[in-house]
């Protein structure tokens, strides 16, 4: 893995086969309602922000009950003011999601492997993990309802 790429871990009370369904069929519950699914390893799912903001596909690398593997094979970061360079940053980047159970629920740990401060959106994407990864996702776990884009 990347040194320095983003990183987070967070603690649900959900069962592991739901944070499962969440990071391969549950997009739209807490990311993007512009989501595809995962269902098999090979599989190649959009995820889209508006014409406004762009889009980014993954490829499944990994779909295991324990870890989710994903790597960016298409990108186009729309933001304004930033150079162009940024549509593409997060070509061959992998979300990386490791699902262990615990006594409590499920703990998650996220690695973004590849997105680094070095890149022009890295502030830009942490504060859109952090929005999404530990709140948004979290609360549909805990609660049944995200915050997704819509």
């Amino acid at each position: 893995m990347s040194q320095n790429s983003y990183e987070r871990t967070i603690q649900t009370t959900a069962a592991s086969a739901d944070v499962y369904a969440a990071l391969t069929t549950g997009y739209t519950q807490w990311w993007t309602s512009e989501a595809g699914m995962f269902q098999n390893p090979g599989d190649v799912a959009k995820f889209g922000f508006s014409e406004r903001n762009g889009y980014w596909t993954f490829k499944a690398i990994s779909l295991d009950p324990h870890r989710i593997e994903l790597e960016c094979v298409e990108a186009l970061h729309i933001h304004e003011g930033k150079p162009k360079e940024i549509e593409t940053e997060w070509l061959g980047t992998r979300a990386i999601w490791d699902i262990k159970e615990t006594e409590d629920g499920t703990e998650i740990h996220f690695v973004h492997d590849g997105l680094t401060p070095d890149l022009l959106c890295f502030d830009i994407c942490e504060a859109g993990w952090d929005m999404f990864f530990v709140d948004s996702l979290k609360a549909y776990l805990d609660t049944g309802t995200g915050k997704p884009h819509v």
